[in-house]
């Protein structure tokens, strides 16, 4: 009984403690834990809150993103029918474009080809006639028949505008012109019924002059100074010349520094004229002027095909008397040669200044000419001429020109047949080898 007791005291011991200090703990533990509890159940129900306020805006956002895609889709949708259409639109464009230029690129490639075939059609044409031509004229009787032909033709032609002035032979302006008329005249007066040596002696003194004013620029300028009063120059040259030159030539170089002239080269050039037309009114007294007229224009030629040696004897850099050694040179080379010849051709290179040798040569073949009343026909033949058509072509071409012509005939094979004439600057082409030139130009590139 009593350990009965004993243990309900025990118990009711353990419960008091319990009650009394266990109890409270538990009791505050567990509302703590209530509380703890509590506040999560409000967490959580904040939680589904903001969570049913989150699948609210999600659903918006989806909603709203549906409704923004479905707009960006139609857009979408009419911007590629848009671009469809305009794409389409480009691409009917592009095609016609194409279409077209194809077209055009089709014609020309077409008028090309045309071309060509024409142009090779022709080639051949000119080339086959060109043969045929030459096979023609390959015979001397048909080659001549060209040049009559021709000269028809010629005959034909009404009478040429060309005014060919004689003697005309310098690049002078209105002073300097009048001023060699008044030369030219003074000269015709002392050389009317003088002999051939008066004649050379003249030609040699006034080149003689024409040389010392080359060298001594000073005095050439002070006699060549235009002035109202000439006595001080005329004083001056009679102090300087007086018994070193003849009466005549004294007197032509007192006339020609009496003159106003437009350069001072001027006065040179007109002395050098003066003793060309000495040794040339020479030639006519000796009964020389056609051998002179021929030799001039054959050297003239013989020039006029070596530009080296026209250059070499125009070269002033080189000593006048070298260049004079190397024109006796040729002149002997090329065999018998008048002395009125070789006299031209020294003084001519003794007084080149700066010119070309063959174009000098050409104009004191031309004055040759001229001193006659003639004027030169340059012409070209691919062989020699015979008697009778030399003859009928100077009669053609005085009757054209209204004055007497002189023919110098240059023998040409490349012409073929024809004529090629060259009056002053006149141009007359015959010619089968500008013809047949002027074809094959014509044909279409």
């Amino acid at each position: 009984m009593s350990t009965f007791i004993g243990q309900l005291i025990g118990f009711a011991v353990i419960v008091f403690i319990i009650m009394k200090w266990v109890a409270p703990l538990v009791k505050s533990m567990m509302q703590k834990q209530q509380e703890a509890i509590r506040a999560a159940l409000e967490e959580s129900a904040e939680a589904s809150k903001k969570l049913a306020e989150a699948d609210a805006m999600h659903t918006k956002a989806v909603e709203d993103a549906k409704s923004e895609g479905q707009k960006v889709t139609d857009e979408a949708r009419q911007d590629s029918e848009r671009i469809t259409a305009q794409l389409a639109e480009q691409a009917d464009t592009e095609a016609e474009r194409i279409k077209s230029q194809g077209a055009q690129q089709v014609q020309l490639m077409r008028q090309q080809l045309i071309r060509q075939l024409r142009s090779g059609l022709g080639a051949e044409s000119v080339e086959k006639a060109e043969e045929i031509v030459r096979n023609y004229v390959s015979d001397p009787a048909a080659q001549a028949s060209t040049v009559d032909r021709f000269l028809e033709e010629l005959n034909a032609m009404a009478p040429s505008p060309a005014v060919l002035e004689a003697g005309a032979t310098l690049n002078l302006r209105a002073a300097s012109r009048e001023a060699l008329a008044e030369l030219v005249k003074k000269f015709e007066s002392v050389a009317d019924g003088a002999d051939s040596d008066t004649l050379t002696t003249v030609a040699d003194e006034l080149s003689g002059v024409a040389k010392l004013l080359l060298s001594e620029t000073t005095l050439n300028k002070h006699l060549a100074e235009p002035t109202d009063d000439s006595t001080a120059k005329t004083r001056l040259v009679e102090r300087l010349f007086d018994g070193k030159l003849g009466s005549n030539s004294l007197e032509l170089l007192k006339t020609a520094t009496a003159q106003r002239w437009s350069g001072e080269g001027n006065l040179i050039d007109a002395l050098e004229h003066v003793a060309r037309l000495a040794l040339l009114a020479r030639a006519e007294r000796d009964g020389q002027s056609e051998e002179v007229e021929d030799q001039l224009f054959r050297f003239g030629r013989l020039l006029d095909s070596q530009s080296q040696l026209s250059r070499l004897l125009a070269d002033t850099t080189v000593p006048t008397d070298k260049r004079v050694e190397l024109l006796k040179k040729v002149v002997d080379s090329a065999g018998e040669v008048n002395g009125t010849v070789a006299a031209l051709l020294t003084q001519t290179v003794e007084l080149l200044r700066g010119e070309p040798a063959d174009a000098a040569v050409s104009d004191l073949a031309e004055l040759a000419v001229a001193r006659r009343g003639e004027a030169v026909a340059e012409v070209t033949a691919a062989a020699d001429l015979s008697e009778e058509q030399r003859t009928r072509l100077t009669e053609i071409l005085s009757r054209i020109y209204g004055t007497p012509v002189s023919v110098q005939l240059d023998v040409d094979p490349d012409v073929l047949g024809g004529l090629l004439i060259t009056v002053g600057d006149e141009v007359i082409d015959g010619s089968i080898s500008s013809r047949l030139a002027a074809a094959r130009t014509g044909l279409p590139d």
